[in-house]
């Protein structure tokens, strides 16, 4: 019943900056967490940031200072920019939400973007 659609994704160099987005639709009423997280071959899921209802946001030590995360509730959307990038944060990029609410009741499914590709390489 929660579609996260992202956008954002691509190739650039070291230094640089990506945007990326994601917007979630559905019946829901409000989102409940929403966050980002990384994976590459052979490495774990990791963290990069999570930003929950109230506007607190936690980042992954690794992009802590590079990656800024936001969310505009209006839109049903988080944003994770970063900046400063490097070939370490080549990685599949998830867009997720832990939880939503509906006019009566609250599901605490977790839900999934389709991935965006980050390839940072000069």
């Amino acid at each position: 019943q929660v579609q996260l659609v992202e956008s954002g994704g691509g190739l650039v160099q070291p230094g640089g900056s990506l945007r990326l987005s994601c917007a979630a639709s559905g019946s829901f009423v409000r989102l409940n967490g929403m966050g980002w997280y990384r994976q590459t071959p052979g490495t774990q899921c990791e963290l990069v940031a999570h930003v929950s209802r109230g506007g607190g946001s936690v980042y992954g030590d690794s992009v802590k200072g590079r990656f800024t995360i936001s969310r505009d509730d209006a839109k049903n959307a988080v944003v994770l920019q970063m900046n400063s990038l490097k070939t370490d944060d080549t990685a599949v990029y998830f867009c997720s939400v832990d939880g939503v609410w509906y006019d009566g009741t609250v599901d605490n499914s977790h839900y999934w973007g389709q991935g965006s590709q980050v390839t940072v390489s000069s």
